[in-house]
């Protein structure tokens, strides 16, 4: 089963970016940035928009399970 949270996590740091970063794209705060990494399940509508924002199909890694 993947774990949404931590797949975000993995690459963000990958890319290396930072949280900060990040949860000013998400337009949020880093608090729930870090809440989001612990989640295991993401709705849709903010899976589609953290996909866009690190530029990556984070909706494959559920096709390919």
């Amino acid at each position: 089963m993947i774990h949404a949270g931590r797949l975000i996590e993995q690459i963000l740091h990958e890319q290396g970016k930072t949280v900060t970063w990040f949860a000013t794209q998400l337009c949020c705060t880093r608090t729930n940035v870090y809440k989001i990494f612990r989640k295991s399940n993401l709705d849709t509508d903010l899976l589609w928009r953290v996909s866009c924002i690190l530029e990556q199909d984070l909706f494959q890694f559920y096709s390919s399970e």
